[in-house]
């Protein structure tokens, strides 16, 4: 799954709102971003830990030619699997329903804008080929003129 598909599964949580589900998934992963990069472990209960790891200068050998290469000290990310997730994942474990949207949006007033602009989309197109024909016509004309 990626980030856009995670935002559509999140969308009738926000009442069909993209912009909405964007934003808190942004959130929430800046937030985690943000405490990790500072070096802060966020443990979600069930889910997880993201935690900073810092790795240690080292040699290592380049695989082609074998000769030695020296890596620099660094920071990386890492996530640890909870205990929840591992269950559900080997099988261990059912995993609950998937909850549902808390308030769904009314479908009275989905179908009436539906309705609404079905009728609107093709009288503006119209009116769109309306006002450029003449003017297509106009200029061909004046070529021809000349």
């Amino acid at each position: 799954m990626n980030k856009a598909q995670f935002i559509a599964v999140l969308m009738p949580h926000f009442h069909g709102s993209k912009k909405d589900a964007t934003h808190a998934v942004d959130i929430v992963f800046d937030s985690v971003t943000r405490a990790v990069s500072k070096g802060d472990e966020v443990n979600i209960a069930g889910f997880g830990k993201f935690k900073k790891v810092h790795k240690k200068a080292r040699t290592a050998r380049n695989p082609f030619t074998g000769d030695p290469v020296k890596v620099k000290a660094k920071s990386v990310p890492r996530f640890v699997a909870g205990k929840e997730l591992k269950e559900i994942v080997n099988g261990d474990r059912k995993q609950d329903a998937a909850p549902k949207p808390a308030v769904a949006a009314p479908k009275k007033a989905a179908k009436k804008v539906a309705k609404k602009t079905a009728k609107k989309a093709p009288k503006k197109a119209a009116k769109k080929v309306a006002k450029k024909a003449p003017k297509k016509a106009g200029k061909k004309a004046a070529k021809k003129r000349r």
